[in-house]
């Protein structure tokens, strides 16, 4: 009974004490406390439709004794250290709900033109006055990211209008920043379905009217990325933003990948073809090239941000491939801006600055869009200045040797070319010791496009690869290449053995790499491929069939048949060996092209003798995923049923293909 009555009185204590403090902080209940919220914010609706959204300027952000106008205990409130910065509303959970049906809804076929236009329509109504809190919103930017892709527009502007007076905080958020980027990114077919149009309804014309142009949305965005600009290219989100700006007021859009996340080869972290997107250019209003320029001279009102900052640098590199195009002159400047701040910084130093910043993962690609951009006369300048001498030691640097490979890209005469060989070719093993495959590939492709110092190339690799001596390993240059290894460890010789004549082995041909592909490739359109033809026709059947399987391989093949320093006869004496393999080369998804790849230069004997071999197991082919694509192209149905008709129809082909090419060469 004594712990019952305790536990009593400690509880009528408590209840006491609670009462006290709330009547000293001045608060009321739960009840009070509702009504007051609700006489202070207006809230989203629950039911889609509603105009209502959450006005932050209306919840304060001070506590203590409650007055009019002062936040609930339960309402949670973002700090921002930026006092005229407006509170990001949200969506209730019910219109939240909403779009989700939304979203489930674009993501299946219409039955028709009109059905869409309606629900677009009455899509686009809903969202009339919340839309900053969807476009914030996580399910709300990748619905309206759908919208403006599908949207017409009237439909377009109404809503980016709206966002307006938000640019900033929804370019700097991570979902609003995906709607103003597919916004800019539509802005091409957006612009042609405006000048195209026709009369429309009343009710459409008067929105138009009302929203005004597509021109004035940019001109508007410039305005406020200009008043902001290093808040927006600091800003990961603002930065996508900028770029895509640039490339809109340039008249070039990018277009993405088609699956988002989807990767391309890697070569140490770096995608191995940058840039490889297809381009779209448009038309632009006059006032687009003016705004470029201003934007562009914002750069260097802090050059050291844009060139040092992680973030930062990614809007200078887009700016600069656009300045390249549209405004030369401009682009030079910049790059003259970057130059001179990144070798100025030690003047006391016996070598030059900018080759610190080239070790560098920020500023390296940053002088890289240098490199890939400036005009000859610069580059030469540049070069002299700062990189001669130092090549091999720049190519042996893990980040470095990236902007060794733009530059041999980037050189634009035989005789820097000249200049530049002499100088690396003879570190090419220490290169190749420490696996930057990409530096020697680049310098066998300007070899190949200047066709300078090919001879001089090919004995450089022989030497680095240790089968240029003795002349018996020749033979092996081939199989040494495709697998970047050296003489030794491809045979297993030890160090004592180096010197020794070339075996026969049976080591057979395992992996095939992608920079040791893309030698073969280059070698193979040399003025004089002899070596590598030769130890490529000395590959057995078992061998080419690896490489032709492979997929980095069977684009060797594409060299061999379209080099004009190899002739029919030398091609196929190669292909021979492939021979008796056709049905398996057929069922392989590289393989496949491979056997295409030659049909499209077979003569008629070869295409019969061909046809022969996969006809025999044409059942066979038809039920595989590959091998019913060479069924197709090759007509193996109508070779086996009506065989005069298949050759007459193959004649035909081949002389068309014949003229074809003899128009491309002249």
């Amino acid at each position: 009974m004594g712990i019952k009555k305790k536990s009593e009185e400690d509880k009528r204590k408590k209840k006491k004490k609670r009462q006290s403090l709330e009547a000293c902080k001045g608060k009321k209940g739960k009840k009070g406390r509702e009504a007051a919220f609700h006489g202070t914010v207006k809230t989203l609706s629950l039911e889609p439709g509603s105009s209502e959204q959450i006005v932050g300027d209306e919840i304060p952000s001070s506590k203590g004794p409650r007055k009019a106008g002062n936040p609930c205990k339960g309402l949670k409130q973002k700090e921002t250290r930026d006092s005229d910065k407006k509170q990001q509303p949200k969506l209730d959970p019910k219109t939240v709900g909403y779009f989700r049906r939304v979203h489930e809804t674009l993501q299946q076929d219409f039955d028709s033109e009109q059905e869409k236009r309606l629900f677009l329509r009455n899509v686009l109504e809903e969202v009339k006055g919340i839309e900053f809190a969807v476009a914030t919103d996580t399910l709300g930017s990748v619905v309206l990211q759908r919208l403006l892709e599908l949207a017409s527009p009237p439909q377009a502007l109404r809503l980016l209008f709206a966002l307006c007076n938000h640019f900033f905080q929804v370019s700097c958020h991570r979902s609003g920043a995906h709607v103003i980027q597919t916004a800019l990114l539509q802005y091409p077919r957006l612009q042609e379905q405006e000048q195209g149009q026709q009369a429309a309804s009343a009710e459409e014309g008067a929105e138009e009217e009302a929203a005004g142009k597509l021109e004035d949305i940019v001109l508007q965005l410039c305005t406020d990325v200009k008043d902001k600009f290093l808040m927006y290219n600091e800003n990961t989100h603002g930065s996508f933003v900028v770029r895509s700006l640039f490339q809109v007021l340039g008249g070039i859009v990018q277009q993405e990948s088609a699956k988002k996340g989807s990767r391309g080869h890697t070569v140490g972290g770096r995608k191995a073809n940058p840039g490889s997107n297809p381009l779209i250019e448009f038309e632009v209003p006059e006032s687009f090239p003016e705004q470029l320029k201003e934007l562009a001279s914002c750069f260097q009102e802090n050059i050291a941000g844009f060139v040092t900052g992680k973030t930062a640098s990614l809007a200078l590199q887009v700016a600069l491939q656009v300045l390249r195009k549209k405004l030369p002159l401009v682009c030079a400047e910049l790059c003259d801006a970057i130059v001179s701040f990144l070798s100025s910084r030690n003047p006391s130093a016996d070598y030059s600055s900018l080759l610190v910043f080239l070790k560098d993962q920020t500023s390296s690609r940053v002088l890289e869009e240098v490199l890939l951009v400036l005009d000859g006369k610069r580059l030469k300048r540049l070069f002299h200045s700062h990189f001669k001498g130092h090549l091999l030691e720049l190519s042996a640097h893990p980040i470095a040797n990236f902007t060794i490979q733009r530059l041999l890209a980037a050189i634009p005469s035989k005789k820097l070319f000249a200049t530049v060989f002499d100088e690396l070719s003879p570190g090419l093993e220490d290169v190749l010791a420490k696996g930057h495959m990409g530096v020697i590939t680049e310098l066998i492709a300007a070899c190949r496009r200047h066709s300078c110092r090919q001879k001089e190339g090919l004995a450089r690799l022989m030497e680095a690869f240790h089968c240029a001596v003795p002349a018996s390993r020749r033979i092996t240059c081939s199989f040494l290449f495709l697998s970047l290894l050296t003489y030794e460890i491809y045979f297993g010789k030890d160090d004592s053995e180096c010197a020794t004549e070339h075996q026969e082995s049976e080591r057979p041909l395992q992996d095939v790499n992608y920079h040791g592909s893309l030698l073969m490739q280059h070698l193979l359109h040399f003025c004089d491929p002899a070596p590598v033809l030769l130890s490529l026709a000395a590959m057995t059947s078992a061998d080419l069939m690896t490489l032709a399987c492979s997929k980095a391989g069977s684009h060797v093949f594409d060299a061999l048949l379209t080099s004009s320093s190899i002739s029919e006869k030398q091609w196929k004496k190669v292909l021979r060996k492939l021979k008796g393999h056709y049905v398996q080369l057929a069922c392989s998804k590289s393989g496949s092209r491979v056997l295409d790849r030659v049909w499209n230069v077979a003569t008629l004997a070869m295409k019969q003798e061909m046809a022969e071999e996969l006809a025999e197991r044409e059942r066979e082919l038809h039920g595989d995923p590959f091998g019913h694509h060479i069924v197709r192209n090759f007509a193996l149905t109508h070779f086996l049923k009506r065989r005069g008709d298949w050759e007459e129809h193959q004649l035909t082909e081949n002389k068309r293909r014949r003229l074809f090419a003899e128009l491309l060469e002249d």
